[in-house]
């Protein structure tokens, strides 16, 4: 197959993938491009009656099969769950992409006393690709995706005592934008790490979005933020759309040109280098270490 085929309608007809957060916003575009293109499709997201609307919706208008799969990803018990029901479902896993993320208005902490932001954004994906990684592994050549942000050049993996910093933050420290891109810094180390300990035939990415003020990201953040978001989404030229944000994820996904590159933070203008504490070989290791001990998996995978 040439690279100009392998973007055919049809050449995701052997695919499954698993896309969280794939019921609004970018996840919802993207699960619609690779349903369009034959791809057997499950979606994760947290309201049960709009996932099925949509996994119905695009299961009756494209070539493609979308199920939907309702979990809380705060949960650690619910991401194993998710992760059981995978295996039983699929026999293959060719893409997991970590797509889901929030942003918290207040600090709070999740049923396993983890900060909410972290535990969404950075642990679950962690997590969930432990969980699965057999059957990504299966089904190789396989891809890894995880949806990232320019943010993450703002945050900081600070460690106390061998903790993350927000272990010990108590209410009136906690800053939701800072948690955000603390969470967002730990995706691209997360992803940076995980390359390095993968094979060659299972590859992990991940990419900056853009802004895209429309996905509702930011709806449970502080007002002064949601603020902010309102006007510079009015601004011309600032903004990104989920169309856009969601072709670099299926890109990522599908394209070629990534088919054996891993370990990439993927922006506009293609591969670009993160931040320093994303590839800093000890404090990805620090991090990998203290996340396998919050949600309670043997730090030496894959």
């Amino acid at each position: 197959m040439t690279d100009s085929d392998s973007n055919r309608l049809d050449d995701l007809e052997t695919h499954t993938i698993l896309l969280t957060g794939g019921t609004s916003g970018i996840g919802r575009v993207a699960a619609g491009r690779f349903a369009e293109r034959g791809a057997t499709v499950a979606i994760v997201g947290r309201n049960g009656a709009r996932g099925e609307r949509i996994a119905d919706e695009l299961t009756n208008r494209t070539p493609g099969t979308v199920r939907f799969h309702r979990t809380d990803l705060a949960e650690r018990a619910a991401v194993r769950a998710l992760a059981d029901e995978v295996r039983e479902t699929y026999d293959r896993l060719d893409v997991l992409a970590h797509n889901a993320g929030l942003s918290s208005r207040t600090r709070s902490e999740t049923a396993d006393g983890i900060e909410l932001t972290v535990a969404v954004n950075h642990l679950a994906p962690y997590l969930l690709t432990h969980d699965l990684l057999d059957r990504v592994r299966e089904s190789a050549p396989a891809r890894i995706v995880v949806t990232a942000s320019g943010i993450h050049r703002r945050g900081d993996l600070e460690f106390s005592d061998g903790k993350f910093a927000f272990e010990s933050e108590t209410d009136a420290e906690y800053d939701s934008f800072e948690a955000y891109a603390r969470s967002k810094l730990a995706n691209v180390a997360f992803t940076v790490e995980l390359a390095d300990r993968l094979s060659g035939d299972v590859t992990a990415n991940c990419f900056h979005p853009g802004f895209v003020p429309s996905t509702g990201l930011f709806r449970e953040a502080p007002l002064w933020t949601r603020a902010a978001m309102r006007i510079m989404s009015a601004v011309p030229g600032v903004g990104s759309t989920p169309e856009r944000g969601a072709e670099r994820l299926v890109r990522l996904a599908t394209a070629p040109e990534f088919r054996e590159r891993s370990g990439l933070y993927v922006g506009s203008g293609g591969a670009e280098t993160p931040a320093a504490g994303a590839t800093d070989p000890e404090r990805r290791e620090r991090l990998w270490t203290r996340s396998a001990d919050l949600v309670g998996v043997d730090p030496n995978w894959p």
